[in-house]
């Protein structure tokens, strides 16, 4: 077999040679930018680019889901995801003005990424297989957002959980896959760079609404129950419970005002929220959202509203193997030497890609070349090699290094990192987190 280190030699230069054909992609996805389970287009997209490398994609999956394998020799399957979703930042000069959706997450660049590692290993695998497979998968609706939109959805029988890699695991879609590794861009980071770490914060979902009773607003406000006052009390009461949140447990608590009433000379009768409760661990999180429900509750009570909390499953908390983050920063250094590198323990934002940490060894770094705030209409590529081709230079390596022989790298980390749940205990704990309130 070829020596490991010419592999990464080659599978770099195949990389940079294919510049154009992967802007491309990532040009025309930023282009037209789609919410979650909404993502039509670019799932098309993909496809077409995956046919184009001489690879037979499944679609459909968790409704806009796309992946395609390259079959290796016996062993195991490393899967390289992509997210297809955009988020919501109305502000961004790029924005769909019909929707407010906008790349400013950066998935277009790990979508890249993936689309890189994939023409690179598809060229090696013609040649010479490693001593296991490869699943590119593109997956939706990681940003947890449009919660109501997703219950009903799932009331319709359409959806059973709420974001995109927890619906996979539902439908039994990353069976057969042994490990898994994406990039993620990173804020304020315009240099080359990796930031990689061990955790992130893990979250659950809550859609609240008030319901009051509608009157004139000035002639017989006194006839009225106004629900946006509930509302702010709710809101109010979460502000004052601030104090008592744990630095360690990293919680976050952030709503937003959905709707808050219907014409500005009437009470307002209907009045609806979202929020997280975000914390390190799923033991911090429960130990909280039952304090924000007080408080929400509290806020009805206090105008006599009627107070509906409908609490759903988030993302559990990202746990990732030390010894595969020094693969991928290895790699990284390799593919740009002088690279930055952090490290650091944890990370307070939420990923889906913690819901497959639980289930089998995950890697989820960050990468610079772009500038901004994530999910911020500053957010702009200002390095595409950096921001795209050398992740998927690192991931790319990174798998070599994994499968190269008998695959020896893949299972010596998948023997020491047991599943934290079985497929089933995950689907049984994620459904606990469903109550609805009133």
């Amino acid at each position: 077999m070829t020596d490991k280190n010419q592999l990464k030699k080659d599978l770099c230069a195949c990389i940079d040679a294919a510049e154009v054909k992967i802007k491309g992609y990532t040009d025309s996805v930023f282009n037209e930018p789609e919410l979650g389970f909404k993502e039509t287009k670019t799932a098309a997209k993909t496809a077409d680019f995956f046919r184009g490398l001489g690879l037979k994609p499944e679609e459909g999956l968790a409704v806009t889901g796309v992946k395609a394998l390259l079959e290796g020799n016996p062993g195991p399957t490393v899967a390289v995801f992509g997210e297809l979703d955009a988020i919501g930042c109305p502000e961004a000069p790029s924005a769909n003005p019909e929707t407010g959706a906008a790349h400013t997450c950066g998935h277009f660049l790990q979508l890249g990424a993936m689309m890189g590692a994939a023409v690179a290993l598809t060229e090696l695998y013609k040649k010479e297989k490693l001593g296991g497979n490869v699943a590119f998968f593109a997956v939706p609706a990681e940003e947890y957002v449009e919660i109501a939109y997703r219950m009903r959805l799932r009331e319709e029988g359409k959806l059973h959980f709420l974001a995109g890699k927890e619906e996979l695991i539902y439908r039994g879609a990353f069976a057969g896959i042994d490990m898994a590794m994406m990039v993620h861009s990173n804020a304020y980071s315009p240099e080359p760079s990796v930031c990689i770490g061990k955790s992130s914060n893990g979250f659950i979902g809550k859609v609240i609404q008030y319901i009051g009773k509608e009157a004139h607003a000035a002639a017989a406000p006194h006839e009225g129950i106004n629900a946006l006052n509930a509302a702010m009390l709710g809101l109010m009461g979460i502000h004052a419970l601030r104090e008592t949140f744990k630095d360690e447990d990293h919680i976050r608590v952030h709503p937003v005002i959905t709707k808050g009433g219907d014409l500005v000379n009437s009470v307002p009768a209907d009045v609806r929220l979202e929020t997280y409760v975000r914390g390190k661990t799923m033991e911090a999180i429960e130990a909280t959202h039952g304090k924000i429900d007080r408080a929400l509750r509290a806020g009805g009570d206090a105008v006599g509203a009627k107070t509906i909390i409908r609490t759903s499953h988030g993302q559990l908390p990202l746990v990732c193997p030390e010894e595969m983050n020094d693969i991928f920063i290895q790699n990284a250094q390799i593919a740009h030497p002088g690279i930055k590198i952090s490290r650091i323990e944890h990370f307070s934002g939420s990923t889906d890609m913690g819901d497959v940490s639980h289930l089998m060894p995950v890697i989820h770094p960050y990468i610079g070349g772009v500038t901004g705030a994530l999910h911020g209409r500053d957010f702009a590529v200002t390095d595409f090699a950096a921001a795209c081709l050398l992740p998927a230079k690192a991931m790319a390596m990174s798998i070599v290094d994994l499968l190269y022989g008998g695959a020896e790298g893949a299972k010596k980390i998948i023997a020491e990192n047991k599943p934290l749940l079985t497929a089933a205990e995950y689907v049984s704990k994620m459904d606990s987190y469903f109550k609805e309130e009133s």
